[in-house]
């Protein structure tokens, strides 16, 4: 009895033996030894794939889109984009999203203008994009009949240290004519206070939840006479933006900022709300709708202004856009009319 045992165990054995030299056959050594023309790595080779196998190295894991059923797939440990892909948006709205959003150089420009609501998005680590245009603004008020033409409105965007940060500045030529309706007219012209302002993209769209942007800014007396509020006035600006579909877009801004009341020369804080529409008529022609007020807290003779506005942008490429835009004031302290066109450039 034990002899027969004893033969048992011995082909028992040498059946195992004879399996464990024969190279595998098993559908997955395709997937563990890419190279299958090649003989089975040795025993150091075993060792090395299974500290592989412990840290899901890529060696290892086949891509998950050319997975088949018997092939092996790696849990997801890791979220985000790979440790070589910069971070658009400061933040995010969910935990382990793909981190989409921010600027695309590949896209057109987008810019602070034509509209009052500037753009949720910034401009890109390293890309310089200058705004100008001109507006002329008509006022005919009993004891206020004004017209002001303002060339130049260049404003410089510089995306810095990261895709989500952009510096500002901005200088704005004036020339006002203005007349009391008892003597002639008057003309001055000179450049206003210089605008500085950092612009923080927070985040990007997310089904309902907005592509956001927050703008630290400031004007600094640096301008003409007669142009010059002679002290720094800081602000905040918080801008939103959603992406309806391919043709419908909406924005909309939000701005607390110290004004200098044109009456008494004190400071009050001015509350600035927007909405904007913006529509994709073709691929190069953009257009937009709009509404904004200038609500003043805490001053002494400034009103409140309401104003309704429209304009058109055509793509001359997809890093120049000539723009023009038209608007009218709702309320009896707005200017009666204003109109504009300009010209943004991006250097990538």
């Amino acid at each position: 009895m034990r002899a027969n045992l004893a033969t048992i165990t011995v082909c028992l054995l040498s059946g195992v033996t004879l399996l464990a030299a024969e190279p595998s056959r098993h559908p997955r050594s395709q997937a563990l030894f890419p190279n299958s023309s090649k003989q089975p790595p040795s025993s150091r080779d075993n060792q090395v794939l299974l500290v592989r196998s412990l840290n899901f190295g890529e060696d290892l894991w086949p891509d998950e889109s050319s997975h088949g059923e018997n092939q092996l797939v790696p849990p997801k440990t890791v979220f985000g984009p790979a440790g070589s892909e910069p971070r658009k948006t400061l933040f995010q709205w969910s935990y382990g999203t793909s981190f989409e959003g921010g600027p695309n150089l590949d896209e057109p420009l987008v810019t602070d203008r034509p509209d009052f609501t500037e753009a949720s998005s910034t401009v890109g680590r390293g890309v310089l994009q200058i705004e100008s245009g001109y507006t002329y603004v008509r006022n005919k008020d009993p004891g206020d009949d004004s017209t002001t033409h303002s060339a130049g409105e260049v404003l410089f965007r510089y995306g810095i240290f990261a895709d989500w940060l952009e510096f500002r500045l901005q200088v704005l030529p004036v020339s006002q004519t203005s007349s009391t309706g008892a003597g002639p007219s008057t003309t001055t012209s000179g450049v206003g206070d210089l605008y500085l302002g950092a612009k923080i993209g927070l985040t990007p769209q997310e089904g309902l939840w907005p592509e956001m942007a927050l703008v630290p800014q400031m004007t600094v007396p640096s301008g003409s006479r007669a142009f010059t509020n002679n002290e720094v006035l800081p602000g905040v600006n918080w801008l939103y933006g959603w992406d309806v579909n391919d043709f419908l877009a909406l924005g909309g801004s939000t701005q607390f900022n110290n004004r200098i009341d044109g009456g008494t020369g004190e400071t009050y804080t001015e509350w600035a709300q927007s909405i904007t529409v913006v529509y994709s008529l073709t691929e190069k022609v953009g257009a937009y709708t709009e509404w904004f007020m200038l609500s003043p807290t805490g001053a002494d003779t400034e009103q409140v202004e309401h104003y309704i506005d429209g304009g058109f942008t055509y793509l001359l490429s997809n890093d120049v856009q000539f723009d023009v835009r038209a608007g009218y004031g709702l309320s009896s302290a707005a200017d009666d009319f204003f109109a504009g066109t300009g010209l943004s450039i991006r250097f990538k």
